[in-house]
């Protein structure tokens, strides 16, 4: 295209390549007809080639002109969004960052990004807030927080997933006494043999999360049986020590909830529990992608640790 193009005539042409009429395009961009009309022109010549047939009554893209738009496209929007971004945290000298977790792990990324956060905005505060299960969602639905850590898959209306920021393996939270707690390992279809502890089922929204923590079936179909209901996840170390039943949960929950009388046991064959960030659909502040970024830095970090650690073993 040529070093000397600059952005303006960029956004002249590509604001014509969309309205196809003169006249729309100044109105657009603030500028008179003759001015777009001139800078096409010298994109013209200086490309040797026609970009647009123009007629009385038309203006369409040369074929030449089709390729130029489809590639200049894609970088415009990049530029433009880069430059608003800049701009906003530019602006945003100071304030508060309200962050929802779900898991006492979850807790503590979010907690190291939050420093790391605060010492590159130091005008910025990070304010941290545990999400109950019964309520998944509505905390981000309702404003009160910018971003929140939670299990993947989420499907709900207002809510946009960001990037997985690390994958847990599945674990078979059992009574110490119960048959199963001395294998090695189990798999889904061990779980027809023992009544699993669930929450509320009417207190959770999401049939997303209920599939994935509470199923009623194994994978070929076997009726899980039904153990007792708690109000609030803590309730079901309890309920598991206490005999009544097993529970899924993320394997690192050993190293949170360990307690006497519960043992947990890898599910073998069980796909991994993802855990990513969710932001609100329609935007969540100026410096939260500054901040899911250092989320990103922050779980890649403790991942290669993991690694380093379990070599060294």
């Amino acid at each position: 295209m040529g070093r000397a193009m600059e952005l303006r005539e960029i956004e002249i042409f590509l604001t014509l390549a969309e309205e196809l009429h003169f006249g729309r395009t100044a109105e657009r961009l603030h500028v008179t007809p003759s001015r777009v009309s001139h800078v096409i022109k010298k994109q013209e010549r200086r490309i040797g080639s026609p970009l647009f047939e123009r007629t009385s009554r038309t203006v369409r893209l040369t074929v030449l002109g089709e390729q130029l738009r489809d590639e200049l496209l894609p970088a415009h929007q990049r530029i433009r969004k880069a430059l608003e971004r800049a701009t906003a945290q530019g602006r945003a000298t100071e304030g508060e960052l309200h962050i929802g977790y779900t898991t006492p792990w979850c807790a503590e990324l979010l907690l190291r990004a939050g420093d790391a956060f605060r010492a590159q905005y130091p005008g910025w505060s990070v304010r941290a807030r545990e999400i109950p299960f019964t309520d998944p969602y509505g905390s981000l639905q309702r404003g009160e927080v910018h971003v929140q850590i939670a299990e993947f898959p989420v499907l709900e209306p207002g809510i946009v997933t960001g990037p997985v920021l690390f994958r847990e393996p599945k674990a078979l939270m059992l009574p110490a006494d119960h048959p199963l707690a001395r294998a090695s390992a189990v798999s889904l279809e061990d779980l027809a043999d023992v009544p699993m502890i669930r929450l509320e089922l009417d207190t959770i929204r999401s049939k997303a999360a209920v599939d994935t923590h509470f199923p009623q079936r194994t994978p070929m179909g076997r009726s899980i049986p039904r153990g007792p209901s708690c109000s609030s996840w803590y309730e079901i170390p309890v309920m598991v020590a206490a005999g009544f039943g097993a529970s899924i949960v993320a394997a690192r929950a050993a190293e949170y909830h360990a307690r006497p009388g519960i043992t947990f046991v890898p599910i073998s064959d069980a796909p991994t529990l993802d855990y990513g960030v969710l932001l609100p659909a329609a935007g969540a502040g100026p410096l939260v992608e500054p901040f899911v970024d250092l989320l990103r830095t922050q779980a890649a970090g403790a991942l290669l640790h993991a690694r380093e650690d379990r070599l060294r073993r």
